[in-house]
């Protein structure tokens, strides 16, 4: 059988365990987890108007959530307003509607943007590749339109696109083989411009809500993972007071996302990441310390959660605290490994080899610590007789043994003769035979002589 017949039969197998799991009930038994279908690239090079396809901004829940906020911001309510659980009160469900809303208008954008994208290919194809954002790509087709010679000293742009990114656009643009749009694709891209920056604005409008009435909800909670996170885990559980239940190990899990790709790999996913691990606290650390940190802040999350359910600590001290602690863990984490202290070998330092004071504790000091005898290594007489001969024997010396320099040269330079062949070891041979003679360890009595004094 050969490998492509063995491939078939691997996914053949494969397929029927799919039809063979697909049971009743098994969309409650994963957890809550999305399926998220493969996305297929839709061509809207045929569509006439952006609102045949994006239908959102004109609707009427985003009409009646946009009043409700405008409301709500005018007229500020202080904690003490709300009593009971927090799911009945009213501004809370409108945090959650406007949280659920932006998501969608996320999606929104990403329709819009493949509108505009489709449509202006005709005249710059090689923008998409130059500029990749969205939003940025939007606003730039908004200010070219059908004249590309705006690249050029536009000031407009410049608060667009950086600098480089303008000088690449413009020399595409010189040389781009697009062709000319009538006048009514380029009325449909700029109404199509139009509604996603409005989009994108409503969206901020929204952040910015959510931001600022979070502490309100949950000081806490958004203290710790901040206020965007902190609705949607809120959303995901059912309320404050269902998200005070949960356990931090389910917690954790919130907004996890599970990717259907029909038996391609999936090991570019993450598997068990939710909103939790993608909050700024936890991307701010290594790849290889985010789960470790995921679950830390789970846990003190839930602590958080249990707190504001109750409406205690409506200042955000016990958010205050708990934060603290997580940044301390975190530092203490990434904390370098501590420096191994070097042991003195008594062994190399009978032989003549030593480190001095390098890594010791008492280094710096004149005296060096007392050595115990008793327990100090030793090393035969025999054998410091030999290594003291060895030493001794001309060439023996090597510039680790008598610690000299490794550079050192027989040839000198005098100002006499120039350049003198000399020893430079013979002085320091001629002391070590003196002190070989008189203060070694093996050296003998010496009888000296007394010469007789002159008579006088």
């Amino acid at each position: 059988m050969s490998l492509a017949d063995e491939l078939l039969a691997d996914l053949e197998e494969a397929r029927e365990e799919e039809d063979g799991d697909g049971e009743p009930g098994e969309n409650q038994a994963d957890g809550g987890l999305e399926d998220i279908p493969e996305e297929m690239e839709v061509d809207y090079s045929g569509t006439e108007s952006v609102t045949s396809i994006a239908k959102l901004r004109h609707s009427k829940p985003f009409a009646e959530i946009i009043d409700k906020i405008g409301h709500y911001v005018g007229n500020q309510r202080k904690n003490s307003e709300v009593s009971g659980p927090v799911e009945a009160d009213p501004e809370y469900r409108l945090i959650v509607a406007a949280n659920n809303l932006t998501v969608e208008i996320d999606n929104e954008l990403n329709i819009i943007h493949k509108f505009v994208r489709d449509k202006y290919s005709k005249r710059f194809p090689e923008l998409e590749s130059l500029v990749p954002n969205a939003l940025d790509y939007i606003r730039t087709v908004k200010e070219l339109g059908n004249n590309l010679e705006k690249c050029k000293n536009n000031e407009t742009l410049q608060q667009i696109l950086t600098n480089a990114t303008i000088m690449v656009v413009s020399v595409t643009a010189s040389t781009t083989q697009g062709t000319m749009l009538g006048d009514d694709e380029l009325q449909r891209l700029e109404e199509a411009c139009d509604m996603a920056l409005e989009l994108n604005q409503s969206k901020h409008r929204i952040y910015d809500y959510v931001e600022s009435r979070m502490s309100f909800i949950a000081p806490n909670l958004s203290i710790i993972v901040g206020a965007s996170t902190a609705a949607k885990i809120m959303g995901v559980a059912g309320g404050l007071t269902n998200l005070s239940k949960m356990p931090a190990c389910n917690l954790m899990l919130l907004g996890a996302q599970r990717r259907t790709l029909s038996g391609f790999s999936s090991t570019s996913l993450l598997p068990h990441t939710g909103y939790i691990y993608h909050c700024d606290v936890v991307q701010s650390l290594p790849p290889d310390l985010r789960r470790k940190a995921a679950r830390l802040v789970a846990a003190k999350c839930t602590l958080a959660a249990r707190v504001d359910s109750f409406h205690e600590s409506a200042d955000g001290k016990v958010g205050y605290d708990l934060k603290e602690e997580i940044e301390r863990k975190f530092d203490k984490w990434q904390e370098p490994p501590p420096v191994k202290q070097i042991e003195d070998d008594a062994y190399q330092e009978d032989l003549g080899f030593s480190l001095g004071q390098l890594g010791k504790s008492g280094s710096g000091r004149v005296r060096q610590a007392q050595v115990n005898d008793s327990t100090k290594a030793r090393i035969s007489k025999s054998l410091q007789r030999t290594l003291q001969k060895q030493s001794m024997t001309y060439g023996g010396k090597s510039t680790v043994r008598d610690r000299s320099s490794g550079t050192s040269s027989s040839v000198a330079f005098t100002p006499l003769q120039g350049l003198e062949i000399v020893n430079p070891q013979a002085a320091e041979k001629k002391v070590a035979e003196a002190n070989q003679k008189y203060f070694s360890n093996i050296a003998e009595f010496l009888k000296v002589k007394r010469e007789k004094e002159d008579k006088v």
